[in-house]
């Protein structure tokens, strides 16, 4: 409830050092007193954490003011409660409450030790400013009998391979295994030993694994916990932050880089409530150092006669680039990828560049497994929407009776969400219900409820759960929804006949401002649909170019596809791993077919290796831009760091064009800086029009229905032959920490990823572990073999990047056949 529609009934007027202020009842003292501008000290105290009174630090005085409201001694102010009439006063107005907080910093400080000149924390530390704002300047426990000698421990510990604990600095706040249990679910560290003994301590063999574990690091407010790759590096004060977004998935996470001497040397996580509050994953907290990574492409390349690559200018590189671009169009024409990881900026500048200047509509943002109908959905249920135009919010994911998972992991592809959800599930508020071939660890700290489905029958077992949805319901969506044909269809038919609220959740941060940019076939920007005449004179006048491409363009798919038969002339490539597309084998043989590539990435790929004019890009600590998350929420950052080293896509994009133009071919794009970049997309605005309609995916619903009965008897046939070596339909995603190369380059981050395991039935495990062997049509892996009690029968699932080369590479596409082996090929 808002302050405007707080009712005055659920009003308390309290006195705080003699203000009067009124006050939601059940109101903690201490957020009264910060809403007058009073600061009480505080250790254990987070607004984001349940009151405990661990640390005592906030003692206020309560004074009996005649109306039973009062305490005889000082009280905890981040536990107690106001009540009408009640009178506070603070350290700054009774000496009671002064008295009573110096006591407790001349306790805490006993055994605490005063090396701060070395500690990581020294410059940012409550415990160092509490102590001279609201402590003694001599502490009475340092005569002749201790000769002030403190409690030691031998140090530090690994509660995790990127989080360690100085045991002598903890102040047994309590805060960072409060956070383990009421936000993450990981309450791998605990509180052991009594008294003066009391410290935090691990399980044996339990180390703190949790991709949420940097968030102790942060919030601890003393230097006992410090982070492996931080720790000596710098002091806070040499540091210069700068606010930013996480750029590893599509939650659009508020972050700070901090920075020196133009290197980042550590992330952590912003303040945003609207978003993700002040929680991040490990991976957005963590895994920065690919941007400096020894392979990172500081220069421009083009290839020499004799096939080697060599460096070269920008204008060398423009102009060889526009040459072959001019060529390869008017050899059959080119497909410009753009992979997921581009700001807006970047994206509207390929759209742009594809329509503009190489008068094409093949682009394409989606390197991944595709589906027919998926561009049908973006275009009816997601571009153009956002939190000011009704879509579903974090807050939406709080307020749902029920919130329906399918094609989604959150805790793996979407961290933020997965918070977000787990603290309305812990409130009593929602009720997770998973469309999924199991229930994974993150679906288990949800309480989830699951729906058992094989990979395939997604649509089906949506279409089952239509009864049971309602206008309070949300549908979160994940991108390996597309991956079955028919889901995202029966995903839309649901909503719109139950009211259930529909979200698209994609995987890469940047999925979601290319739809927006118009980085899809049948797209142009601001939601413009190709095949609408008015949209394309429109978005044509604005760029003041005589016309449009009319035809829908070719998907990712059917580019590579045009490209391995010769059919197309060109590509331009950006940040696209083959290994992540439907088929990497066909990526591998395109890039080799065609005649022309120019590439753009941040560091040396196979995709560079192979182009003939390769551009570097610059990181987003290196320059400004914006991300679209899943919500459609604009999240703009300005750079941390001026790299001359590498620019923004657009502004090589925007030099190709101009050399494009000069040899007569298209149009410039008339910007080259990123504030151009979005004052343009500003102008021209969001399409008005009519939006791309589904006709035709409605029809396909109906197919789909019928189809799902003969998968129904399909999942009957493989639970009567799982232990017969039967065929298996795989199950795969992406973990959070897997081989990314974004992850690259933390030794610590990357210890704790999960081993990657076969997850089988306890009757396939019988028959075929402890180590398995998968084969489909694309290879075989071999992965160490574990039961997961509820596994739909018929299914298999492996992790889909933390083997190999990945399972797309090397084993089969998801929702495929495999069939299983003993890890020697004999059953048993």
């Amino acid at each position: 409830m808002s302050a405007p529609e707080i009712e005055k009934s659920d009003l308390v007027t309290v006195t705080i050092d003699g203000v009067q202020v009124s006050v939601p009842k059940d109101t903690l003292v201490i957020r009264a007193a910060e809403q007058i501008g009073v600061q009480v000290p505080r250790f254990c105290d987070h607004p984001l954490l349940a009151p405990v009174g661990a640390c005592r630090q906030c003692l206020v005085d309560v004074p009996d003011a005649g109306n039973g409201r009062g305490f005889p001694k000082p009280q905890a102010s981040c536990t107690l409660p106001v009540a009408d009439g009640m009178v506070v006063s603070t350290q700054v107005t009774s000496p009671v409450a002064d008295k009573a907080q110096q006591g407790v910093m001349e306790l805490l400080l006993i055994n605490h030790p005063l090396d701060c000149p070395v500690c990581d924390k020294g410059g940012e530390c409550p415990l160092q400013n509490q102590a001279m704002s609201n402590g003694r300047g001599e502490s009475r426990f340092s005569d002749d009998r201790n000769r002030g000698v403190k409690r030691t421990f031998p140090k530090p510990i690994n509660l995790s391979p990127t989080v360690l604990l100085d045991r002598e600095r903890c102040i047994v706040c309590q805060r960072c295994t409060r956070f383990a249990d009421e936000i993450a679910g990981d309450p791998f560290i605990a509180l052991i030993e009594r008294g003066a003994q009391q410290q935090i301590g691990i399980a044996e063999d339990a180390p703190f694994l949790s991709y949420f574990s940097g968030n102790v690091i942060q919030i601890c407010p003393v230097g006992a916990l410090t982070s492996e790759q931080y720790r000596f590096r710098s002091r806070p004060f040499d540091l210069v932050s700068t606010p930013g977004v996480a750029e590893h998935d599509a939650c659009g996470s508020a972050i700070r880089v901090d920075h020196r001497r133009g290197k980042v040397l550590r992330r952590q996580a912003g303040d945003d409530p609207a978003v993700n509050e002040e929680w991040i994953t490990d991976k957005d907290r963590f895994a920065f150092a690919y941007a400096q990574a020894d392979d990172r492409l500081t220069y421009p390349q083009v290839r020499d006669e004799d096939g080697t690559l060599r460096p070269a200018s920008w204008p060398e590189a423009f102009a060889v680039a526009a040459r072959g671009l001019a060529a390869a169009r008017d050899a059959g024409g080119v497909g410009v990828l753009t992979g997921g990881r581009v700001t807006v900026e970047d994206a509207y500048a390929y759209a742009k560049f594809a329509r503009a200047t190489l008068g094409t509509n093949d682009i394409d943002f989606r390197a991944r497994p595709l589906s027919g109908e998926e561009a049908d959905f973006l275009a009816a249920h997601v571009v153009l929407t956002g939190p000011d135009l009704g879509a579903v919010t974090y807050d939406d994911l709080e307020s749902a009776a029920k919130v329906v998972l399918v094609g989604l992991e959150p805790e793996d592809e979407a961290g933020a969400i997965f918070l977000r959800l787990r603290k309305s599930v812990l409130a009593g508020g929602t009720e997770v219900v998973a469309v999924a071939p199991y229930t994974t660890r993150g679906l288990e700290k949800l309480s989830a409820r699951l729906v058992p489905t094989l990979p395939g029958d997604e649509a089906a077992a949506l279409t089952a759960l239509g009864s049971e949805l309602d206008a309070a319901t949300v549908v979160l969506a994940g991108e390996r929804l597309a991956t079955v044909p028919g889901a995202l269809t029966a995903a839309a038919a649901v909503a719109a006949t139950t009211g259930a609220r529909l979200a698209w959740v994609p995987r890469r941060a940047g999925d979601r401002g290319a739809l927006e940019a118009g980085c899809l076939p049948t797209l142009l920007p601001g939601g413009r649909p190709v095949a609408d005449a008015t949209a394309r004179v429109d978005l044509a006048t604005a760029w003041g170019v005589g016309s449009l491409p009319e035809a829908p363009g070719r998907d990712a798919d059917a580019i590579l596809a045009a490209l391995a038969a010769g059919e197309l002339g060109g590509l331009v490539v950006g940040g696209v791993d083959p290994d992540d597309t439907a088929d990497p084998a066909v990526t591998r043989a395109a890039l080799g077919a065609a005649a022309f590539v120019v590439a753009f990435d941040l560091r040396r790929t196979e995709v560079t290796d192979s182009a003939d004019v390769v551009f570097p890009v610059a990181p987003t600590s290196d320059k400004s831009g914006t991300f679209v998350n899943w919500e459609g929420r604009v999240r703009p950052w300005e750079a941390a760091l001026r790299n001359p080293a590498s620019l923004p896509e657009l502004r090589a994009l925007s030099g190709i064009a101009a050399e494009l133009a000069a040899l007569g071919v298209g149009a410039p794009l008339g910007f080259r800086t990123v504030e151009e970049a979005r004052a343009e997309m500003e102008q021209i605005g969001p399409w008005d029009g009519p939006r791309a309609t589904t006709t035709d995916n409605s029809v396909t619903t109906t197919d789909n229905s019928a189809t799902t009965t003969d998968n129904s008897a399909t999942t009957t046939d493989n639970s009567a032959t799982t232990t017969d070596n039967s065929a298996l339909r795989l199950a795969t995603w992406k973990q959070l920490l897997d081989n990314g190369s974004m992850q690259d380059g933390d030794k610590y981050l990357k210890a704790t990823a999960r081993t990657p395991v076969a997850l089988v039935s306890a009757a396939l495990y019988d028959a075929y572990g402890p180590t398995v062997t998968l084969t489909g049509d694309r290879g075989s892996v071999t992965l160490p073999a574990e039961i997961a009690d509820d596994l739909v029968d018929g299914a298999v699932w492996v992790p889909a990047n933390s083997v190999g080369n990945g399972v797309l590479a090397d084993l089969a596409s998801p929702g495929s056949t495999v069939t299983i082996s003993g890890a020697e090929g004999v059953h048993g």
